[in-house]
């Protein structure tokens, strides 16, 4: 009789049981938003209205983020999710060559198509399931959270014209909503009503 490799239940014979293998199926769907997500950090904030900031003066900003790029750098799961994908390419089809860098988002979803000959066929299953979790905890440590997280399309109100600025606002790593497109701030439940209040309809 096979037991899961993570909890130890049970599973006839199969390597993970159902419980983590909708938990790995999660994870692959999750991950490649995670990653987008934390990416969305390295645009910096713009500088505060009537500052002046030029692209070639000295000491001038830079077009990212300095200390979220250190964040990215940390972002193991692009390298750790390639490696997973081209270990089970290798045990299923040993006489095929290593597949090319495809990107997180192709490498997960391969990874999902194979899930069942995984929990079935592959013996490092449970520490496939196992990694995976950890990439989840560390992109999300780093400040990244899924798409659900996103508050709408930002209402200020940019120009004397009337121009409101539609970016899309969301909670940084700080838990305030701000639009990182012209900066406004959602601080106070008074605030984060008008902005729901305000939403175009698709959005509401």
């Amino acid at each position: 009789m096979t037991v899961c490799e993570v909890c130890g239940e049970e599973t006839g014979d199969r390597y993970l049981c159902e419980r983590h293998t909708i938990a790995v199926a999660r994870r692959l769907a999750l991950l490649p938003d995670l990653d987008s997500d934390l990416a969305m950090y390295l645009i910096p904030a713009p500088a505060p209205f009537g500052e002046h900031v030029t692209g070639n003066a000295a000491g001038s900003r830079p077009p990212i983020n300095l200390d979220v790029l250190s964040l990215m750098q940390a972002n193991r799961a692009p390298q750790v999710v390639q490696s997973w994908r081209v270990d089970v390419q290798r045990v299923r089809w040993p006489e095929r060559s290593a597949p090319p860098p495809a990107g997180l988002a192709a490498d997960c979803r391969w990874l999902g198509m194979e899930l069942e000959w995984i929990v079935t066929s592959y013996p490092a299953a449970g520490e496939l399931a196992r990694e995976l979790a950890e990439l989840e905890a560390e992109l999300r440590s780093l400040g990244a959270e899924p798409a659900p997280r996103r508050e709408g399309k930002c209402v200020a109100v940019t120009d004397d014209q009337g121009t409101v600025c539609g970016a899309v606002v969301k909670p940084g790593p700080d838990k305030v909503v701000r639009c990182r497109w012209c900066g406004t701030e959602y601080r106070t439940e008074q605030d984060l009503l008008l902005l729901r209040h305000y939403q175009p309809r698709q959005s509401a």
